[in-house]
């Protein structure tokens, strides 16, 4: 061991084996020093942080009283797992976080035995665990399942669905309720904590049981009144726990989660009932620890390499404007001249732009929770007596409104303006946040205008178009991170629907582009020049209508047409094929006609431009498969150049 380490006790810690061959005395010292790798660790990488910080001793707690990896550990979202990766035999890699070839962020089923369910997305937790649980009682098993959501979690309807199955089937599976900014429990102190842990223990249940028995054989003045007692004494700690015994759970708590004088003779309680479902109510504190988080409005939620001593962040200075600000900004600018338009965002006002809006118009502006399912029917509810409202939504969470999309805003042809940020491939994150699939997944629906922003300044225009388009529902999708740094227009102009434009007239190859690839497209038609073949540049702007004029053009005019897009199969490529087929273009193999589109797997997290060189949807890409439907070899062509 070290004699400098900083953190000589979690040194001798390789799994949670370790962990529980320790004095309970000494696990306090094991959750101060995860604290400290956690910080140190994330100050490298950067990602999730407030939200890790905050469950330290919760984490450790639960690895030491339960049976890990054999009894089921699920954290909800996962962002808040880094700590469970350092005490899971992950700590030697976890400062590749997030990076290429590196740790996921986030719960991943590949990466460890420890997580049991891959998450990313909010509120899956207990469907999963009760899912396990059900699996566990078939095969005749013992082990416990534990699945932890955090307070924003139970927002979503999802949570109260699997919390009302599992009431009702009184499976032995337990909750523990993660409640990190006092919106559910009341303050927090000796006495709740004593409650907890004789509500919690064996004694009380058996009277509790016994009393139920006895109270049936009661005239009922009298079984009231003995119920009533109970009610009075739980409810003196319980506040929020009275809906989780309605649901059918055995609810425990508050407790304070930084306590593990209160935590673990409760978690092992908990472990050793033998009927359930139980709910266990913890309070955290999110940024536990570290000062700079503590201080922060979002307690450091998610973060950039930053300096541990001072807080403060490495953020590099952006060349142009984020994408998600320069929508809100012309929102903003719309709704100046239009009282009808409205925003609406499923918890993530920062994320999409919506905040900005939000400070212009706060009773014009809806964030619903994380609930897409209802912001969707929510938005159509204000279109049918004649708002604008302007759904915000990562295309990644719109995939869970899809009925909702479907059933009740484009078979009503209802006038829906779907915003749809982080569309494409998304960098640090991977395939649980790409924005893959809006393209195929809302280019079948009838009623629907689709487009996609090749810039900022298209992005304006896209805003201004959607306020105009009142006869039908309509979406624009845009990516993460920054724009080109190209000039701003003052105001939005509608554009014409359907229609697309030529930004480069050539002769003999055409590249249609939709959304923001068209830059990686220019890069490729120069070096295609510098080979000889002049190429024209067209930006489709629509997927549906689709500018069949435009299409029909590039495919006659020259040798080869290739659409290029940031999404799956299926999507615009797919449209323009339909097209092109329907048409007989293709039936006399004068055009060749290729499509690039992301490739058929889920790709793993990495910088964005490495994960666009992987799906070979950058200039290089482009440019190989120009010479492929020529069917020359690229490598060859740039020798005979040099």
């Amino acid at each position: 061991m070290n004699a400098y380490s900083k953190t000589p006790l979690l040194d001798t810690i390789r799994t949670p084996e370790d962990l529980r061959k320790l004095k309970v005395e000494q696990v306090r010292q094991v959750a101060d020093e995860l604290r400290q790798e956690t910080i140190d660790a994330v100050s490298v990488t950067g990602g999730h942080f407030g939200a890790g910080l905050g469950v330290v001793e919760l984490t450790t707690a639960i690895h030491y009283v339960f049976d890990t990896p054999r009894d089921r550990l699920i954290w909800d979202v996962g962002h808040q797992a880094y700590p469970h990766k350092i005490l899971t035999g992950r700590r030697d890699r976890i400062r590749t976080l997030r990076t290429g070839g590196g740790l996921s962020g986030f719960t991943k089923r590949s990466e460890s035995d420890y997580d049991p369910f891959g998450a990313a997305h909010s509120s899956t937790s207990i469907s999963a665990g009760l899912g396990m649980a059900v699996a566990r009682d078939l095969s005749g098993g013992k082990n416990n399942v534990i699945a932890v959501i955090g307070d924003g979690a139970m927002s979503a309807g999802m949570a109260y669905e699997a919390m009302n199955n599992a009431g009702a089937m009184n499976s032995r599976l337990i909750v523990i309720l993660n409640d990190n900014d006092m919106s559910i429990a009341p303050p927090v102190g000796a006495m709740s904590a004593y409650l907890s842990r004789l509500y919690s223990g064996k004694t009380y249940r058996t009277l509790r049981d016994a009393a139920k028995q006895i109270n049936k054989r009661l005239p009922k003045i009298l079984a009231n009144r003995a119920n009533r007692v109970e009610e009075y004494s739980r409810g003196f700690m319980m506040d929020g726990g009275t809906l989780f015994e309605e649901l059918g759970f055995y609810y425990v708590g508050p407790i304070d989660g930084h306590n593990l004088d209160h935590l673990l003779p409760v978690l092992k309680n908990v472990r050793d009932m033998e009927t359930g479902p139980i709910l266990v109510h913890v309070v955290t504190q999110k940024g536990k620890g570290y000062g700079p988080a503590e201080a922060s409005a979002d307690k450091y939620h998610a973060v950039v390499k930053f300096d541990v001593a001072t807080g403060t962040q490495a953020k590099a200075k952006p060349n142009a404007p984020a994408y998600q600000n320069v929508f809100g900004q012309s929102l903003v600018k719309e709704a100046q001249k239009d009282d009808k338009i409205v925003a609406i965002t499923a918890a993530m006002p920062s994320g999409t732009g919506v905040d900005i809006f939000n400070k212009a118009f706060p009773d014009r502006t809806f964030d619903v929770g994380i609930a897409e399912q209802h912001a969707v029917t929510f938005a159509a509810g204000l279109a049918t007596e004649g708002y604008k409202p302007f759904c915000a939504i990562y295309s990644t969470f719109l995939q869970r409104g899809y009925d909702q999309i479907v059933h009740d805003v484009a078979i009503q042809n209802l006038p829906v303006r779907f915003a749809i940020d982080r569309a494409g491939l998304v960098g640090a994150d991977g395939a649980t946040h790409a924005g893959s699939f809006d393209n195929a997944y809302l280019g079948c629906l009838p009623n629907m205008v689709i487009m996609a922003a090749a810039d900022e300044a298209e992005l304006v225009h896209m805003v201004a178009t959607q306020v105009a388009i009142n006869d039908r529902p309509s979406s624009l999708r845009y990516p993460r991170g920054e724009g080109r740094g190209i000039e701003m227009p003052e105001v939005g102009i509608p554009l014409e629907i359907g229609k697309g434009r030529m930004i480069r007239q050539g002769n003999k190859i055409a590249l249609l582009s939709f959304g923001t690839r068209l830059a990686e497209c220019e890069k490729a038609a120069d070096e295609l020049a510098a080979h000889g073949l002049s190429t024209s540049i067209a930006d489709a702007r629509f997927l549906k209508p689709l500018d069949t004029e435009l299409v029909l053009k590039l495919a006659r005019d020259h040798d080869v047409l290739i659409t290029v897009e940031e999404g799956s199969v299926g999507g615009f490529g797919s449209h323009v094929a339909q097209y092109l087929t329907d048409q007989g273009v293709l039936d006399t193999g004068m055009v060749k006609f290729r499509t690039m589109v992301l490739p058929d797997v889920f790709q793993d997290h990495d910088t964005p431009a490495a994960m666009y060189a992987r799906a070979g949807l950058d200039a290089k890409g482009i440019v190989a498969k120009v010479f492929e439907a020529l069917g020359k070899d690229v490598k060859t062509e740039t020798v005979k150049l040099a």
